[in-house]
């Protein structure tokens, strides 16, 4: 791989989803570019940031083209300043990612795409799927990972709802508390009792409180997955212009 970027590609990043998380996609993708290539190396990104409370209130609303047209806004806004590829850095929203990637015309990097590749690298195929209820309950995100092969399992609903909350009342807020983080810990030691392998952390937030020494079976964080396909999209987009 050269060590030479001679035209660098731009990645668009829809964030805000929340903050929080956004702040530490920043951080792992130039984290990255500068692991492979050196120096002063980093990424050349363009992000906007939404209101997240509005994207809550149409997700409570189940407004979801309402939804749609805000981020397909977002990715025309972030085409119209350079950017070449797109990634929405949330788990929930890739319910509208086709709608994005149709309204943009350009590659959008799929994180759940990104996730069923690293979960069959590591050679597992029964996994766990931790996030909001949309992400947990329905197909855009748990048929995706079907499709590449996974048997996936989710929580009861008593615990999907409790994982849910947290989510949005706490974690999408900057609470990390240790309360959470045990009951994190307990869900997935069930989990991992009914025959996971491993579980995916498929919100963006939940990596912000849950580690690999937390689980007894394999984390799969979002974040870091999708995050690393973005690095991977750089240099492989940058390697082929030379």
């Amino acid at each position: 791989m050269s060590k030479v970027l001679h035209s660098q590609c731009t990645i668009g990043i829809i964030g805000g989803m929340s903050w929080e998380s956004t702040q530490t996609y920043y951080q792992l993708i130039n984290q990255g570019v500068k692991r492979e290539l050196g120096g002063l190396h980093s990424a050349d990104i363009l992000l906007h940031s939404l209101d997240f409370a509005q994207v809550a209130d149409l997700q409570a609303e189940d407004d979801w083209p309402a939804m749609a047209a805000l981020l397909i806004d977002s990715g025309l806004r972030l085409k119209a300043a350079g950017a070449q590829g797109i990634l929405i850095a949330t788990n929930t929203m890739h319910k509208v990612a086709d709608e994005v990637q149709a309204a943009t015309r350009l590659p959008l990097i799929h994180i759940a795409d990104a996730t069923a590749a690293a979960i069959k690298a590591a050679g597992l195929s029964k996994i766990a799927l931790l996030g909001t209820n949309f992400t947990m309950t329905q197909d855009f995100y748990r048929q995706r990972l079907v499709e590449a092969g996974l048997t996936v399992m989710v929580p009861e609903e008593s615990e999907r709802n409790e994982v849910h909350r947290i989510i949005y009342k706490e974690l999408c807020q900057g609470q990390f508390t240790e309360k959470s983080r045990q009951r994190y810990i307990e869900i997935i030691a069930q989990l991992a009792e009914q025959g996971a392998e491993g579980v995916i952390l498929g919100c963006t937030e939940i990596g912000l409180l849950i580690k690999q020494a937390d689980s007894p079976i394999p984390v799969f964080d979002t974040t870091q997955i999708h995050a690393e396909a973005a690095v991977e999209f750089l240099l492989r987009a940058n390697n082929q212009s030379l």
